[in-house]
């Protein structure tokens, strides 16, 4: 048996969104929990996981206690472990977040969409589906992803040349690869997994 779900990038309830929506539909084991499930986030948008994140589920917190807690204030909500819930433990339609790099304020929609039965339950998760490329790391939220665009869209803008290097020399907004992404999502969960730096540039088209 295998829960299947539908992240969005851009659902983020209270800052503004990414239109279109950035997405990725995964097939994931229903015994993973929260910390796995972060990995397979990580790995279906090629995201770093060198920042802080936690899971928001009924106006719970979830996450690394530990880590999350180390400066904490005693105004600052309960962090009750990720590790103690399981994908099997929601309900068919329900939906929770997902906050990754809480500088950048990423707030992914996680929605539970269906539990599939399957004869054999993989070990791995798969992702059969998305749109559109995720935006780059450390680029500054939404308001800076919207900023980076406009950089990399007018060659004649002062910052085109310093910011076209930063992205590592090319960035198409509508880019997905399901072979590429699903390779990642099928190794989510394995350690030391190294992660693209930058978006794969387009090949040359041959001369004829």
């Amino acid at each position: 048996m295998l829960g299947k779900h539908l992240f969005a990038a851009s659902g983020a309830q209270q800052l503004p969104p990414i239109q279109p929506d950035v997405w990725r539909r995964l097939v994931l084991p229903v015994h993973w929990n929260l910390e796995q499930l972060h990995l397979a986030i990580q790995a279906a948008f090629n995201w770093w996981n060198y920042h802080l994140y936690e899971f928001r589920v009924g106006g719970l917190r979830y996450g690394d206690v530990e880590i999350l807690t180390e400066d904490a204030t005693d105004d600052d909500p309960r962090v009750f472990d990720q590790r103690e819930v399981r994908l099997l433990d929601f309900k068919e339609g329900s939906d929770f977040s997902y906050h990754y790099d809480f500088g950048d304020g990423w707030r992914h929609t996680v929605i539970i969409e269906e539990f599939l039965t399957l004869a054999t339950s993989p070990r791995n998760g798969t992702c059969v589906d998305g749109k559109r490329a995720r935006p780059p790391e450390d680029v500054g939220g939404v308001s800076g992803y919207e900023r980076f665009l406009e950089i990399i869209a007018d060659r004649e803008d002062p910052e085109y040349a310093e910011t076209i290097r930063w992205c590592g020399g090319h960035f198409d907004p509508e880019w997905f690869d399901l072979s590429m992404t699903d390779k990642d999502v099928r190794n989510a969960l394995r350690a030391n997994v190294k992660r693209r730096l930058y978006q794969p540039k387009p090949k040359a088209i041959p001369k004829k």
